[in-house]
């Protein structure tokens, strides 16, 4: 948070809020009556809202395997058994039916990158805000939901399941793992998304909320694979001084126990710095489109409501 008085009319009053920059129980209950206005999650074609024309398929309700049987005239050509029928010399097709329910996992990040905001409130704690709104969504819709919520130190695991209580759970993990690491663990978000991939059976509904800092080619390869068999929708969270660096001048910043100073006079380094977050989205874009992933975006100013509503329902 600027610290500065030259900034100070910059600054969101929220931010003087507690639960701007701590996650607390029962602002994410009250979350409940809000998470019904979301849309159901569409089974049909969706406009990725950061991603120019590009158009995301959610694939619906996982498909579970029931039966063989031989081909008949007007059967999908992709279901094909292709084991059995050179077994038997003949064209059989495989049998599916629809689950009753979806698996919907929620992978919130909490390494220390998200314990940050010059406006609006901490991406961790706006994290927290989209998952609780995702997690009571899901049970409004009878949906198993399931968690992992990871940090530099250590990460939580939910098994995706119905009810209320398991969405409480959610929510105290959420609460009690809502604090700074003091370690510096760039292979965090790799390890914790190797396990949301063993993890997540196919056709499930996976939400990824984070800044997406410190991506390496193990994490893209872990994101791509779970990409293949299951919905995906990335929310990146990010404040706005992240893009864009205040007007010319020196500031001092401080995270409540050291401070630095920030100087935005070299015209030159403020441009790279916006040219590098530029970049950063490109990147998450081009990923999105490669790969039938939904992209969201969101500010630490915005409403995590409407943002989903916006994203998910074309609002």
């Amino acid at each position: 948070m600027f610290q500065t008085n030259t900034l100070k009319n910059t600054l969101s009053k929220t931010l003087l809020n507690d639960e701007a920059v701590r996650v607390s129980i029962p602002a994410l209950i009250r979350l409940n009556q809000a998470a019904s206005t979301l849309p159901r999650w569409p089974s049909a074609r969706i406009r990725a809202q950061q991603s120019g024309s590009f158009l995301s398929s959610f694939r619906g309700r996982g498909m579970e395997f029931d039966e063989v049987r031989p081909y008949q005239e007007g059967d999908d050509m992709r279901s094909i058994d292709w084991r059995v029928t050179a077994r038997t010399g003949k064209v059989h097709t495989k049998l599916f039916h629809e689950e009753r329910e979806r698996p919907v996992f929620l992978w919130v990040d909490y390494r220390a990158p998200m314990f940050f905001a010059t406006r609006g409130v901490f991406k961790s704690v706006l994290a927290a805000q989209a998952a609780a709104l995702l997690a009571w969504h899901a049970l409004h819709h009878n949906d198993r939901v399931g968690g992992l919520i990871f940090s530099e130190e250590t990460h939580h695991e939910l098994k995706p399941q119905r009810g209320k209580h398991s969405v409480l759970q959610f929510i105290k993990q959420l609460a009690q793992m809502s604090h700074q690491s003091s370690q510096d663990n760039k292979n965090a978000a790799e390890y914790a998304l190797g396990r949301l991939r063993h993890l997540a059976r196919p056709g499930s509904l996976l939400f990824l909320i984070s800044d997406f800092r410190y991506w390496n080619a193990k994490t893209e390869s872990h994101l791509v694979h779970i990409a293949r068999h299951s919905d995906v929708v990335m929310l990146c969270l990010h404040d706005p001084l992240e893009s864009q660096l205040p007007p010319a001048g020196r500031y001092r910043l401080s995270n409540g126990i050291r401070d630095t100073m920030l100087n935005t006079i070299d015209s030159k380094k403020v441009t790279q710095y916006h040219q590098r977050f530029k970049k950063h989205q490109a990147y998450l874009q081009n990923l999105a489109q490669q790969h039938r992933i939904l992209l969201l975006s969101a500010s630490t100013t915005d409403n995590p409501l409407s943002v989903l509503q916006k994203g998910l329902g074309l609002a």
